[in-house]
């Protein structure tokens, strides 16, 4: 279990984890589950491991080119809670702001075609912002 521990500590030095994603890491080196649970639970107990503090940390690094919708599906596929995950996006700001900033960067000018405007459109999309917010910078709404 020291061993187990060390490793654990090696890995959060570098970067947070989500619990899930330490997990997945530290597998192949547990004798057991149960070892590995206990693990975990005393690095969270010792507020050394969290969801919470994870999720907002993403969400903030990655705010600045990506949309609410597309954090979301990040911070679920590292197994982080739809709460945790609900109480981490207001970090970013406002998304529509970042669909502009992230749209000025991209294209800079409103498109003067209908097929400029979806190619736009499906970039801020797969970006993972809203259609809302997509709408709005399209618009010129906000200039």
């Amino acid at each position: 279990m020291p061993d187990l521990r060390v490793r654990a500590l090696q890995l959060l030095t570098r970067r947070d984890y989500s619990r899930a994603e330490l997990k997945g890491k530290l597998a192949p080196h547990a004798e057991s589950e149960e070892e590995l649970d206990a693990v975990l639970d005393t690095l969270q107990s010792e507020r050394l491991l969290s969801d919470a503090r994870y999720a907002a940390q993403r969400v903030v690094a990655r705010a600045g080119r990506y949309g609410n919708a597309r954090l979301k599906q990040e911070l679920r596929q590292k197994g982080v809670a739809d709460e945790e995950i609900a109480a981490a996006l207001p970090e970013g700001g406002d998304e529509a702001e970042r669909c502009r900033s992230v749209w000025q960067r991209k294209f800079g000018e409103l498109p003067q075609s209908p097929e400029a405007r979806a190619k736009q459109q499906r970039f801020l999309q797969y970006r993972g912002f809203s259609s809302e917010a997509i709408r709005r910078v399209l618009r010129g709404v906000e200039q």
